[in-house]
């Protein structure tokens, strides 16, 4: 996978940065999309595939791109363009105690009427997939109420 800093727009004391990037697989296939870094967010613009992605494909774009992105579009505290510094994720403990806090974080977001996926997201710093298995774990521990009734 490579992502190469295309351009940068500076406009005022808002700078919005492209970057070009390509992923390429061992059996030849090859995907390029064009994300944009504008103030915090990214976003992906445009995406070609070669062959065409399937659905199942499409859909687990976004982590197969996550982690290359985020280490180039960090923007340093300066403003300056990216310099490949890597995304910060917030402090969360491992084993039980991380469970036990994973299970905090879905049942007040379950009450507050939010989703408690992107809460545990949020509050952990993974992707969806990541924060979907530490969930499970935390049902699996006996924090969280099983997601289905065993017959």
């Amino acid at each position: 996978m490579s992502v190469r800093h295309a351009w940068v727009v500076s406009e005022g004391s808002t700078t919005t940065s492209w970057f070009d990037v390509r992923l390429a697989f061992a059996d030849g296939a090859r995907v390029d999309a064009l994300a944009v870094l504008s103030g915090e967010d990214v976003r992906v613009e445009d995406v070609r595939a070669q062959p065409p992605l399937s659905l199942d494909d499409f859909a687990v774009l976004a982590e197969w791109l996550e982690d290359p992105l985020f280490e180039v579009c960090v923007p340093t505290s300066a403003g300056r363009p990216p310099t490949g510094s890597r995304r910060v994720r917030p402090a969360w403990p491992r084993g039980r105690e991380g469970r036990r806090l994973v299970a905090q974080e879905y049942r007040a977001a379950r009450e507050a009427g939010g989703d408690p996926v992107l809460a545990v997201m949020r509050a952990t710093g993974h992707s969806r997939r990541r924060a979907l298995r530490l969930i499970g774990q935390a049902r699996d521990e006996g924090f969280l109420a099983p997601r289905r009734a065993r017959r």
